[in-house]
């Protein structure tokens, strides 16, 4: 058992309240199992009412698998447990004081919780199958499944959303540096990533609007930074590359620039060349200087083609005929193509509507942010299959986005009883009233 059942158990009240004592044998009356605490810190339960012999208590509610938990996890040396009105266990093996010293009223709720519930709970939890309810979803209604999705999808969208909120306060509130890095992150695809950000932190978006309008000097600036023009022996004889080169030297030399990024930084394993570093960089510069206003450039596309457009722009001459520095590609390499755009879509412009949303308190951006995504074809992949197999929706590329919130949240670290799908599921075995 893991203490996730304990707070389902609590949260909606599936146990036996006939005769309710605490383990002293004061008797206790729930008035309000209070509200559940989805942060880290505190306790698990706060602004719980509850009736403990005489005295009415509102206060926070911690829950354990064992009482002697609360002292290995050091409750009692943490003023903000002082709090806690009533010690939720399962088992009851010794007595526990608050930080200030006074002891803690328990409730032993072992044998108090019917066991069918019990039962469809370790069901759930030690199930071989890849999906913890794969041979009881057809027993959820659709209804049911629809909510969950509904709510993933927002859930995984917060929490991309919080990256970027993050990177807001580390830029001191400046919206526009803040976009100007996320999409550079959303141009390193997953494997280049970091190398792409660490460019942003050489390369401040204040040079990038400087010189926006003088694309040779912005070529030089964002491949110098980037440290792909740290050329081997072999391709230090290109006559373009020794240009920008010397323009890099002027430029950085003029505006007392950082280091370049360690041409370690990027990778290549298992990358075809249309998608290396290099052409990457010259895709994202390619949009830089099309777009004057990063942000409103994206926020005033309203339909799927004004939202492609605003990426389907030319890469420099050089940078579409070579897919590294001093290395031709034998076929053109041009505009970005539409699954990375679409990538760019669902990873980059919808997290920023939801974070901008809530920056200004506007869920007219949220709203957005999730009409984009069911424009958008879904992505289809052994975890979106794993689903549709069993009947779940995967038409667009807001269900593939909630599916894939459904398995990386609730189903891989088996926290059904969290999820609408295993709740239903739970519920079905509770005994009628």
């Amino acid at each position: 058992m893991k203490e996730d059942f304990l707070h389902y158990v609590w949260q909606y009240q599936y146990f036996l309240k006939e005769h309710l004592q605490t383990t002293e044998g004061e008797a206790l009356i729930i008035l309000h199992p209070g509200f559940y605490n989805r942060s880290d810190a505190g306790p698990d339960f706060f602004n719980a009412r509850l009736k403990i012999g005489e005295t009415e208590w509102v206060g926070s509610v911690e829950l354990h698998l064992k009482t002697s938990d609360w002292r290995r996890h050091q409750h009692q040396l943490d003023a903000k447990y002082n709090q806690v009105v009533l010690h939720v266990v399962w088992e009851n093996d010794e007595e526990v004081q608050r930080e200030e010293g006074t002891l803690l009223p328990t409730l032993e709720l072992a044998g108090r919780v019917a066991l069918p519930l019990q039962a469809q709970y370790q069901e759930l939890l030690w199930s071989k199958d890849v999906l913890p309810c794969a041979s009881q979803a057809d027993r959820v209604e659709v209804v049911y499944k629809s909510a969950m999705l509904d709510r993933t999808l927002l859930e995984r969208l917060e929490l991309k959303a919080d990256v970027i909120l993050e990177r807001l306060q580390q830029n001191r509130q400046d919206w526009e540096s803040t976009v100007y890095q996320t999409l550079a992150a959303g141009f390193g695809f997953k494997i280049n990533q970091e190398g792409f950000l660490q460019l942003t932190q050489v390369l401040p978006w204040s040079l990038v609007k400087k010189y926006r309008n003088s694309p040779k000097q912005l070529e030089a600036l964002a491949f110098g930074q980037s440290g792909l023009l740290d050329l081997e022996s072999e391709e230090s004889q290109d006559e373009y590359l020794i240009r920008l080169r010397k323009e890099h030297r002027y430029l950085a030399q003029k505006h007392s620039l950082s280091n370049p990024v360690p041409k370690s930084v990027w990778n290549y394993l298992r990358l075809r060349p249309a998608n290396f570093p290099a052409v990457r960089l010259g895709q994202w510069l390619a949009v830089l200087q099309a777009q004057a206003h990063l942000w409103s450039g994206m926020a005033a596309c309203e339909t799927r083609e004004e939202y492609f457009s605003f990426f389907r722009q030319t890469p420099p001459l050089y940078w579409q005929e070579h897919y590294a520095p001093g290395k031709t590609s034998a076929q053109p390499l041009s505009r970005i193509g539409d699954e990375s755009i679409q990538g760019l879509l669902i990873n980059v412009v919808a997290p920023l509507l939801v974070a901008y949303s809530r920056r200004m308190d506007n869920p007219a951006f949220q709203e957005k942010a999730v009409e984009l995504l069911e424009r958008l074809r879904p992505e289809q992949n052994k975890v979106t299959r794993l689903y549709t197999g069993l009947g779940f929706p995967n038409n667009t590329a807001a269900d593939a986005q909630a599916l894939l919130g459904l398995y990386q949240t609730y189903c891989t670290p088996r926290k059904c009883v969290h999820c609408v799908i295993g709740h239903r599921l739970m519920k079905q075995n509770l005994a009628p009233a």
